[in-house]
């Protein structure tokens, strides 16, 4: 019943700024680890940031230094702020929920967000 909503992606020029964010609906329940993943065309999806519900967080190496994921635990939203973006950032981003907790359950089951096209110029 968890469903993910993404926005923030646009067209920016190479060295601009973007910030993603990706609220879960619903109520009554606490994501577990957040993630942003990203396909570019005639690739695999990867990851790009990983935060978990302390705020330990996991960056691939391109985006290190650049990227930096952020998330409201109160609101099931999860952040992404792109600074000094490349063109090869250029991708559909995609949020991720990996499990979520709701009373005495879990649901292990991830939960992906609709994605979100990043266009980065030259």
């Amino acid at each position: 019943q968890v469903q993910l909503v993404e926005s923030g992606g646009g067209l920016v020029q190479a060295g601009g700024s973007l910030r993603l964010s990706c609220a879960a609906s619903g109520s009554g329940f606490s994501a577990n680890v957040m993630g942003w993943y990203r396909q570019a065309p005639g690739k695999q999806r990867e990851v790009v940031a990983q935060i978990n519900p302390g705020w330990r967080t996991n960056y691939a190496d391109s985006v290190k230094g650049r990227f930096t994921i952020s998330r409201d635990n109160a609101k099931n939203t999860v952040y992404l702020q792109m600074n000094r973006l490349k063109p090869e950032d250029t991708a559909v981003y995609y949020c991720n929920v990996e499990g979520y907790y709701s009373g005495d359950y879990y649901n292990e089951e991830p939960i992906w967000g609709q994605g979100t096209q990043v266009t980065v110029s030259s």
